[in-house]
């Protein structure tokens, strides 16, 4: 009975202070006092009421733009967004605090923090991947400009998973114009697959995949130009060989190698 009471009376105490807070905010959002309306933002901010924080602070950043207040304020505003995980303007408002006030003692974190705000908007390998590229720019940027930083190991973990996708990417685009027949298409992409990715996990298979394709190619075309697509397929398996020729893939290589040269023979 005693600790019910208790309890009551923390919430009656609790809930009369949240008002008293929630009617000062709405006093101090309606008041023209900017000294005011910093302060109180600040608070806010410092205590984790981000969005509260951010409706005061869009009130006063025009206002203090060019004043010794405006540096902590914008570098607050920009990480503002980044906790509410709007991170399309913490990567742009971060980017713009780096421009604006290069010698601030916040322009290594702010920096790191627009590259890795690009990043937290890199969409899933099978979607369009602008993104993704454009934050590979902003964090090999940043790994330039500050190339001893503690961000640094975190900015190169994001760096080779932002890549890996995009190796994901090319090479299920180069398989899929396989899968629809597009043979030319393929070997062009697995093409630029090769030339793009040296370093690849799935390097092997654009080797094999453009093996086949150029087999599949060759077989399928008319008469009077399959003995040289046959002969250009001969070649990628000897580069494929050259490579990968002790990969699991090499006996489904050796497969087409015999069926090219049975074909050549016949001609």
């Amino acid at each position: 009975m005693f600790w019910n009471s208790i309890n009551k009376v923390l919430i009656v105490l609790v809930t009369a202070c949240s008002l008293v807070a929630c009617g000062e905010y709405q006093k101090v959002l309606k008041s023209d006092d900017l000294a005011q309306k910093y302060s109180f933002a600040d608070s806010l901010y410092k205590i984790g009421k981000y969005k509260k924080a951010l409706v005061l602070m869009e009130q006063i950043v025009p206002a203090y733009r060019g004043k010794p207040q405006a540096e902590p304020l914008m570098f607050r505003y920009a990480n503002t967004f980044y906790k509410l995980e709007d991170f399309y303007l913490s990567g742009y408002q971060f980017e713009r605090f780096v421009i604006s006030y290069p010698k601030s003692d916040s322009v290594e974190i702010a920096a790191f923090r627009s590259a890795r705000s690009y990043y937290e908007l890199s969409p899933r390998y099978s979607l369009d991947q602008r993104d993704t590229q454009m934050a590979l720019d902003k964090l090999q940027e940043f790994v330039n400009k500050f190339p001893n930083s503690s961000f640094r190991p975190n900015a190169n973990a994001m760096v080779s998973e932002l890549r890996e996708k995009l190796e994901k990417k090319d090479i299920q685009t180069a398989k899929q114009y396989l899968k629809i027949s597009d043979y030319k298409a393929a070997i062009k992409a697995f093409d630029n697959f090769i030339l793009d990715h040296p370093g690849s996990p799935y390097r092997k298979e654009a080797f094999y995949g453009k093996l086949e394709a150029a087999y599949l190619l060759a077989i399928n075309s008319v008469p009077y130009l399959v003995e040289e697509r046959l002969k250009t397929a001969k070649k990628y398996y000897e580069g494929f060989s050259k490579y990968y020729g002790e990969s699991e893939l090499r006996m489904d290589a050796d497969v087409i190698l015999q069926d090219i040269e049975k074909r050549l023979s016949q001609i």
